[in-house]
C-alpha cells in the first residue's frame, strides 16, 4: 500500500490515498501528469511554504520549560470582576504595555514585556494529556505518545520515540563553530519515575541527543559553579598536538579496516569522536561554562539560584555558538514547595518559592540578550505543559486539591515568546473572562513547535525517517504566523 506523509494539522502519523485522491491522480495523468509529477509538485508546494515572516531569523533557541504547569491566572493573565474562588489571591499590577496587567509577583517581567509577545490562548483538548508526562512529550516532540495511560503516565524513553525539537534542529542545522550543539540543564524532564521522556533524539539516534548538564545535588539554591565539565577538559599530560596525532593515527587505521567502519557506521562513532575532539581542542565549551567570568552584578541580576544561573549559562552558550539550549525548571511535579504543581498552598508557594526566581531570571535573560544585541538572533520560548484550573479547589485530573490550590488545565494558558523575528510588546490571543478557554486565536502547543522550526529556517513539514525507515514530518501543524514580524 502506498504511504505518503500526512497532512499538516492532522493527528495521524501517515495518510493513505483515498479513492477520491486516486481518482484525482488518475485524472491528472490524463493531463500528462504522472503520480511522480503530482508528488513532485506537492514537494515544491512544501518548499514554497518555507520563508515569510520570521523565517530563519533565529541562529539559536533558548527553551525555558516551566515543568509542572504554572498558573496563568496567578502570573500573567489575572482576571478581575470574577468570583473569589477564581480570582487570584495576588493583586494585579500594570506593565510596560498600557492596559496589560500581570500579578504583583512579576514586577521584573512587567517592566520588560515590551520585548516579547505573550500568547494568552495556548489550548488543547487532552487525550491522555491531562497529566504531566504525556503533555511533556507532546510539547517537546510535536506528537502524542503511542502508549498513554488514563493518568497520562508513559513508558520510559525508547529509541522509537519521536525526537525532541532540539535534536531535529541540530541534525539539520548544526552549529557553525566547534561548540556543543544542544544542551539541556539543570535536570532532566521527569514525572515520578519516568525520566527523560520527550527529551531525547529518539529514532534519529543518540548522536543527536542533548548534552545533559545535570549537577549533583537536589537543592533549588545549588550554585552552578559546582557543574562538572571534566569531560571537556584535556588532561594536563596530553597536549593538543599529541591528541591531534592520535586522531590522525586513528584515521590511518580506520582506512585499512573498511569492514569495521561498515559494521559500526550506524552507531555514529565517527560523529561522536569528531565532535568530542573538536570541542576539546577548541576550548569554546569550557569557556562558556565558566560562570566566574561573569561579574558579580550580572550573576545577582539573574538570581543566585539554579534556575537563574542556568539561564545565565544559556546566554553564554548561545553566545558561544550553541544552537539549542533547554533550561528545565529545577523541580519536578509534586516534589516540594518550589514546584509549579500547586495543588495546595498556592498562595505561599508561588509568592515565596516559585515566582521570585522566575521573575528575576527571565526578565534578566530578555534584558541581557537585548543589551548584547543577541535577542535579534535568539528565539526565547517560555511555557509549561499546561496551566492551572480557573476554579480553586476542584479536581480536573484526579488529584486532590485544597481551596488554596489549582489543578491541571490544558484548555487555556499562556506562553511567552520573544526575539528572532517575533513581534515585541504584543498580546496575541485572548482568554475568556475566567481564563478557562480562548476567545481569540487559539494556539495548539504543537504550533509552537512548528514556529520554532520555522524561526531557525526549517520547514516544519520536513520529512525525517523513523526507526522503521518510514517517512514522518517533523511536526504536523501550521506556524503561529501572527506573532512573527
Amino acid at each position: 500500500m502506498l504511504v505518503i506523509p500526512g497532512e499538516r494539522g492532522k493527528e495521524t502519523c501517515e495518510r493513505y490515498f483515498s479513492r477520491r485522491e486516486l481518482l484525482r491522480v488518475g485524472g491528472s495523468s490524463l493531463l500528462g501528469l504522472s503520480l511522480a509529477d503530482v508528488l513532485a509538485r506537492e514537494g515544491m508546494a512544501r518548499e514554497n511554504r518555507a520563508g515569510g515572516d520570521g523565517f530563519g531569523k533565529a541562529k539559536s533557541v533558548i527553551l525555558v520549560y516551566l515543568q509542572g504547569g504554572p498558573s496563568h491566572l496567578d502570573l500573567w493573565d489575572p482576571k478581575d470582576n470574577v468570583p473569589d474562588h477564581i480570582r487570584s489571591v495576588f493583586k494585579p499590577i500594570d506593565t510596560k504595555l498600557p492596559g496589560v496587567q500581570f500579578t504583583e509577583l512579576l514586577p521584573g517581567l512587567a517592566q520588560v514585556n515590551d520585548k516579547f509577545t505573550m500568547i494568552r490562548s495556548i489550548s488543547y483538548t487532552p487525550i491522555g494529556l491531562l497529566n504531566h508526562t504525556a503533555a511533556i512529550y507532546q510539547l517537546h516532540t510535536g506528537y502524542t505518545a503511542d502508549k498513554v495511560s488514563p493518568t497520562g503516565q508513559l513508558e520510559p524513553p525508547s529509541p522509537a520515540d519521536f525526537p525532541t525539537m532540539g535534536s531535529n534542529i541540530v541534525r539539520l542545522k548544526p552549529p557553525e563553530v566547534p561548540m556543543l550543539p544542544f544542551v539541556m540543564l539543570p535536570r532532566p524532564l521527569q514525572e515520578s519515575n519516568v525520566i527523560g521522556k520527550g527529551g531525547t533524539a529518539g529514532f534519529l539516534g543518540r548522536a543527536y541527543d542533548p548534552y545533559t548538564l545535570f549537577p549533583a545535588g537536589d537543592n533549588i539554591n545549588l550554585e552552578m559553579d559546582q557543574l562538572n565539565v571534566d569531560d571537556l577538559k584535556l588532561r594536563t599530560e596530553i597536549s593538543s598536538s599529541r591528541l591531534e596525532r592520535r586522531a590522525r593515527l586513528r584515521d590511518v587505521i580506520n582506512s585499512g579496516m573498511p569492514a569495521l567502519d561498515k559494521a559500526v557506521s550506524k552507531s555514529a562513532i565517527n560523529e561522536y569522536y569528531g565532535k568530542a575532539l573538536g570541542l576539546v581542542l577548541s576550548g569554546r565549551a569550557r569557556a562558556a561554562f565558566d560562570l566566574k567570568q561573569e561579574s558579580v552584578e550580572m550573576r545577582e541580576r539573574y538570581g543566585r539560584n539554579t534556575f537563574g544561573q542556568s539561564l545565565l549559562l544559556a546566554r553564554r552558550l548561545v553566545e558561544a555558538g550553541t544552537r539549542f539550549v533547554e533550561v528545565i525548571w529545577p523541580r519536578v511535579a509534586n516534589s516540594d514547595n518550589h514546584s509549579w504543581d500547586v495543588h495546595s498552598d498556592l498562595s505561599t508557594r508561588m509568592k515565596n518559592k516559585c515566582v521570585p526566581p522566575l521573575d528575576a531570571g527571565l526578565s534578566a535573560l530578555f534584558t541581557d540578550l537585548d543589551e548584547r544585541g543577541l535577542l535579534a538572533e535568539t528565539l526565547v520560548v517560555a511555557l509549561g505543559e499546561f496551566g492551572r484550573s480557573p476554579i480553586r479547589g476542584v479536581s480536573t485530573s484526579g488529584n486532590g486539591n485544597t481551596d488554596d490550590g489549582r489543578d491541571h488545565w490544558p484548555y487555556c494558558y499562556t506562553a511567552i515568546v520573544g526575539g528572532a523575528g517575533v513581534k515585541r510588546g504584543v498580546v496575541f490571543g485572548k482568554s475568556d473572562k475566567t481564563g478557562s478557554a480562548p476567545v481569540e486565536s487559539p494556539v495548539h502547543p504543537v504550533q509552537l513547535v512548528a514556529t520554532v522550526y520555522h524561526s531557525v529556517g526549517l520547514d516544519p513539514s520536513t520529512i525525517i525517517y523513523n526507526h522503521l525507515n518510514q517517512p514522518r514530518e517533523m511536526v504536523q501543524a501550521d506556524i503561529v504566523d501572527g506573532i512573527l514580524a
